[in-house]
């Protein structure tokens, strides 16, 4: 406000017809031709945030009634010999499977999506592999953990009492 009142100042002793409106320092003008990409991004990371939190709700409700459904199986293979390793394995596996196909389904489906994208990124390529990755590797990291809670209880199921129940 100090540097825009000066500069007023400076051209009215100059010039004093000279009328001046709008001043404002570069600082004010980026700020303001930057307003609605930041919009544009805060709005697109928060989508991107509901997004994997519903993906891991969904993730952890459709491994936890799926161990639900399979408890009876998982007592007869711990009354067998499973150890509580094997139980976690057989249910994080079925769950990473299912990730991994949906991952790579989401990555094709970002690549195409990319030329559309490309005019709200700045200073990154639409096709940066690197974004991609991360992307990718978050998603994967999230699932597990939502994979390993409903897996961590299926490890814990007592045979007898799985057995008893039907």
């Amino acid at each position: 406000a100090g540097l825009i009142s000066a500069v007023r100042g400076v051209v009215a002793e100059v010039e004093p017809n000279q009328s001046l409106h709008n001043v404002m320092t570069m600082e004010q003008r980026l700020a303001n031709t930057t307003t609605s990409r930041r919009l544009n991004t805060v709005l697109l990371g928060s989508f991107a945030g509901v997004a994997l939190l519903l993906a891991v709700v969904g993730i952890y409700g459709v491994m936890s009634y799926a161990v639900t459904q399979r408890r009876r199986e998982i007592g007869v293979r711990m009354a067998l010999g499973a150890q509580k390793s094997d139980v976690l394995s057989l249910i994080i596996h079925g769950g990473l499977r299912l990730t991994l196909l949906g991952v790579a389904i989401g990555l094709a489906g970002a690549f195409a999506l990319t030329r559309y994208l490309s005019s709200l990124l700045y200073s990154v390529k639409a096709t940066d592999p690197v974004t991609f990755l991360l992307v990718a590797f978050a998603l994967i990291g999230v699932a597990l953990l939502a994979c390993w809670l409903p897996a961590r209880r299926a490890a814990k199921v007592d045979p007898i009492e799985a057995l008893r129940q039907e």
